[in-house]
């Protein structure tokens, strides 16, 4: 229609074909309608030379009984369906279709859960498994890393570029635009970080999409974290939270991305500047939350900007309009969850001096959720300076080794991380400083960003339980050599053949002509 062609009394569906010749004169329109059916019969034949397509995703397997996957690029309506039957005969599927209801995504990828099988999609364009790209991918060379992408563009952007670096791609797994909303929970984005975690192949992970919903964010940041495997992340229009927390790294656009993981492929990071490294922590039972207790306002919201990513429940007296994630603590002098505290906010000062110069109530507070059995990390910021404390570490340092003591005393580890912010040329004496926290326990960190860093890296699945529900997917599903059966656009078959994967094209049509009502008692029928 948008092109001139639909005659007038055309009755046509979404399951027709229309063929529409517009000629300078009757005799060329003869002739070019003459090369309608031998054009046809052409294309029925295939490109791979075989006469036979079976007709249902059941009868390709039998013809290709290796093939681990099922491409399908139909019409939405139709698309869940044929996916639900490739699942169901133990297939992971990529679905290109987009238009399929949010409900039949859910519903596949929690079977796809629960059977240790992949869901790419709906709506996903892009993916490199085993070496080979399905959908709009690029060629790439092989390499050590890998990614998850809810955008084929982003995907594709990204791959081509580590290809320019000299770098090279072990896996490229699109989830489909709607895997990160909280509805779809980053189901599939969490099987195929936790199978990337596995993959020996797979040196660096990258993490690309648009903005997850907060929950989402934080289960995958989690992920990433227990592969223990340096990892980068842009999720576009985010703020980031930082640029590092332990060996997730955060890139402000895709070609740093890009850059960032050929890099840290190539060992070339340098460790984030930190006075101590962490260790593992030794936590008992119900050890989940993280508690700061900062002195200045600025330092404790670049707290909650590098924890709002990472970690859920996150509530505090500082009120920032961008970061929505982080939550208004209705009483200040009771913690929530995880607690970021600006003690030198009005309601902690009225009648008595600056935490800066009085170290008092931050004593106080210290040991107040030291106590806490709930407690794992306790974060504060010490600054020197004139007209600071003389001596901030001859108060908190003796607070310190007395609440590490009594946790351990009580079977638990607990972690304390000191921000140091001051030079050589302070009154204080930083090096005396930094030394006296440390012998107390503490972890004394540069900055709140590699406080943050080392935070994550020493307690990785801080307040995380049940990451990844139902069997891992096997690796055996990304090995190469790679077979599909191929069902909708056929130049996804002819892309497969070319790339020298197996594939067989299936001649499908929909069930009962399309009469949904009709299909719908077909499948009950088949069912029972």
């Amino acid at each position: 229609a948008a092109g001139g062609l639909l005659t007038e009394g055309v009755a046509a569906g979404p399951d027709d074909l229309l063929i529409v010749v517009r000629a300078a004169d009757e005799a060329a329109a003869a002739d070019a309608l003459a090369r309608v059916d031998p054009l046809l019969a052409e294309r029925w034949a295939g490109s791979g030379g075989a006469g036979f397509r079976p007709r249902s995703v059941a009868s390709a397997l039998k013809l290709l009984p290796g093939a681990r996957w099922v491409l399908v690029s139909i019409a939405g309506r139709h698309a869940a369906a044929v996916a639900r039957e490739a699942l169901d005969l133990g297939r992971n599927v990529f679905i290109y279709s987009d238009n399929v209801p949010l409900e039949d995504e859910v519903a596949l990828k929690e079977t796809a859960r629960e059977r240790g099988l992949l869901v790419l999609g709906p709506d996903c364009g892009t993916a490199i498994v085993g070496g080979v790209g399905l959908g709009f991918a690029n060629r790439v060379r092989r390499g050590d890393i890998g990614l998850v992408g809810a955008s084929g563009t982003g995907l594709q952007a990204v791959t081509s570029h580590i290809h320019h670096l000299g770098g090279g791609v072990s896996q490229a797994i699109g989830t489909g635009g709607r895997d990160l909303h909280a509805e779809v929970g980053g189901a599939t984005a969490a099987q195929a970080l936790d199978l990337l975690g596995r993959d020996p192949e797979t040196a660096v992970i990258v993490l690309l999409g648009k903005p997850p919903a907060p929950e989402v964010t934080v289960r995958l940041l989690a992920l990433l974290r227990s592969t223990g495997k340096p990892s980068v992340v842009h999720l576009l229009g985010a703020p980031l939270p930082g640029r590092r927390q332990g060996d997730v790294h955060f890139a402000a656009g895709l070609a740093e991305a890009a850059e960032l993981a050929v890099t840290l492929a190539a060992g070339a990071v340098r460790p984030h500047p930190a006075f101590s490294e962490p260790g593992p922590l030794r936590l008992a039972p119900g050890q989940r939350y993280l508690r700061g207790l900062f002195s200045g306002g600025t330092l404790a919201a670049e707290a909650l900007l590098g924890l709002q990513a990472g970690l859920g429940d996150l509530w505090s007296n500082v009120s920032i309009p961008s970061l929505p994630a982080v939550q208004r603590l209705p009483d200040p002098l009771a913690s929530r969850a995880h607690t970021i505290l600006d003690l030198g906010d009005d309601a902690f000062t009225v009648g008595r001096l600056h935490p800066m110069i009085d170290h008092d109530l931050r004593r106080r507070r210290l040991r107040q959720e030291a106590a806490d059995p709930e407690v794992a990390v306790l974060l504060l910021d010490v600054v020197l300076g004139e007209g600071a404390h003389p001596d901030p570490a001859g108060e908190l340092a003796p607070a310190i080794a007395q609440a590490r003591a009594e946790a351990s005393a009580a079977g638990r580890d607990l972690a304390v991380l000191a921000v140091v912010v001051g030079t050589e040329e302070d009154p204080q004496n930083l090096r005396s400083q930094v030394e006296r926290l440390a012998a107390a326990g503490a972890r004394v960190c540069r900055t709140v960003e590699a406080a943050i860093s080392a935070t994550f890296a020493a307690v990785a699945l801080l307040g995380q339980p049940g990451l990844l529900d139902g069997p891992p997917v096997p690796l055996e599903t990304v090995r190469p050599p790679f077979a599909a059966v191929n069902v909708g656009l056929e130049s996804f078959y002819e892309s497969l053949v070319t790339q020298g994967a197996e594939a067989v094209q299936v001649d499908w049509r929909p069930s009962a002509g399309g009469n949904e009502k009709l299909a719908g008692i077909l499948s009950r029928m088949k069912k029972s």
